[in-house]
């Protein structure tokens, strides 16, 4: 494919060592020759490919010296856009970096739209779409966590199990298609039992992959995590000792806490959203009230709610009422103060968690903390999966299209089921192919390809 030459700067704007210009298309390496002045006289178009060269930016109208470069120069088909591609390095700055890419677009680029030269390397076939939809997972992930599954992602591991899972959905639409066209030929036919076979096993592959969605999206977006409980139970003193700083404000006044409190922290790479929330319970105090119906709003919204309850104290009509409330909830017990003699009812409280986690701490002594975090990553991958698995899937794209897919499958084994023809059963095979599709670009739609490179940074 032919495109117009683009350009823009590819490093964060503002003051620093260098800056980055970077130009890609068919007349880059000429746009570059009319501006860059090469210490040693040569032919900057002739010169090979992936050399770096010192020189001077100059405006070739006035003579002015722009600043003193080094130029790299990539010639396709090797590089990242496939296309010829020119990187200036320059000295950092809003001024310096600005000026250049003025002159390069004066000189007939074009300024690139966001997420460009990543949209060309997709275009041009170098990468499919869950790679460069990687690129941006690298570039804003929390944790390192989070960076190793988007640099796997980047190196084709999610596009491969795609093409694999493409092939098995090929190879059951190939023989549908036979008995379709060839009723009268000496075709190997599949049994009913070895098409639903099939099926089921291709249902099984894309379930497995939505089971490890969760864990994926957690990975990339965090764990939104709700501290709740009631006033003065050690909410804070719980915030600020996971995050090992004085985050939040902790008195023994019931109901300092008014508003949420939100930090992230990392246990064992996984990116935690930690929310402090004011505690729950009646009051006709009008700012404390607003504070407690935040907090059950974070509840809500929350992926995992650590309910704390203070050991030192017996259970109260408010505990009560906060049993009810995380009902259904994914939640681990922490059982503070345990540095204090203990008046809570354990078997009672045993009772009210039935196969719930409980966990004991004390965030004055920084007792149990570790164990706590140990949970909290456990229960993160519900024992479905663990770091090292390289099919997680972090994108909530991806797991929608893996979601249709399961649906066109499980519509095909109903068809088998009930007798349907093979050609009506060939409708919700294509579908099925069609969604995996859209995972690696193959059967994306043009706004669909526009709206995820839109979320890019011009330059990348």
């Amino acid at each position: 494919m032919e495109f117009d030459t683009i350009a823009a700067i590819s490093t964060f704007p503002g003051e620093a060592g260098i800056g980055i210009v970077r130009i890609s298309g068919e007349d880059a390496l000429e746009i570059l020759s009319r501006i860059f002045r090469p210490f040693k006289k040569k032919d900057i178009k002739a010169v090979k490919s992936h050399t770096i060269h010192y020189g001077h930016i100059v405006d070739p109208e006035t003579g002015e010296v722009y600043d003193e470069v080094l130029v790299t120069v990539m010639k396709k088909p090797h590089t990242y856009t496939r296309e010829d591609v020119v990187e200036i390095n320059c000295h950092g700055g809003i001024v310096v970096t600005s000026k250049i890419l003025e002159l390069v677009l004066r000189n007939g680029a074009r300024l690139a739209e966001p997420g460009e030269f990543t949209k060309r390397a997709f275009l041009n076939g170098r990468i499919d779409l869950s790679q460069a939809e990687a690129v941006i997972d690298i570039i804003t992930s929390k944790t390192m966590l989070a960076n190793r599954y988007a640099q796997k992602q980047l190196a084709g591991v999610l596009g491969q199990k795609m093409r694999e899972l493409r092939d098995k959905i090929m190879g059951l639409l190939s023989h549908l298609l036979a008995l379709i066209d060839f009723p009268e030929e000496n075709v190997e036919e599949l049994e009913k039992s070895e098409i639903k076979k099939r099926a089921e096993e291709i249902l099984k592959d894309i379930e497995k992959l939505i089971d490890a969605s969760e864990s994926g999206r957690i990975i990339r977006e965090g764990l939104k995590t709700a501290i709740i409980g009631k006033p003065n139970v050690g909410k804070s003193s719980l915030l600020n000792a996971l995050l090992r700083q004085e985050r939040a404000i902790v008195t023994d006044i019931p109901g300092t806490t008014r508003d949420v409190i939100e930090e992230y922290m990392s246990i064992k790479g996984i990116p935690i959203k930690l929310i402090d929330t004011a505690g729950i319970r009646h009051t006709d105090e009008l700012v404390e009230k607003i504070g407690v119906e935040k907090s059950k709003e974070v509840l809500a919204e929350a992926d995992l709610i650590l309910f704390v309850l203070d050991s030192s104290r017996e259970l109260s009509k408010e505990d009560y009422e906060i049993f009810d409330i995380i009902s259904g909830k994914n939640v681990i017990y922490v059982l503070n103060k345990i540095d204090l003699p203990k008046k809570i009812d354990e078997t009672e409280l045993k009772n009210l968690v039935g196969n719930g986690i409980i966990v004991e701490v004390s965030t004055i002594k920084g007792l149990g903390l570790d164990r706590l975090e140990t949970e909290i990553y456990n229960l993160v991958f519900k024992g479905r999966v663990s770091a090292g698995e390289e099919d997680i899937i972090t994108n909530a794209r991806h797991k929608e299209a893996l979601m249709n897919a399961k649906k066109y499958m499980e519509s095909v084994l109903e068809a088998i089921e009930k007798g349907f023809s093979e050609d009506l059963i060939t409708i919700d095979v294509n579908g099925a192919l069609e969604e995996i599709g859209k995972i690696t670009g193959e059967t994306a739609t043009e706004d669909v390809i526009n709206q995820i490179f839109e979320r890019f940074c011009i330059g990348k």
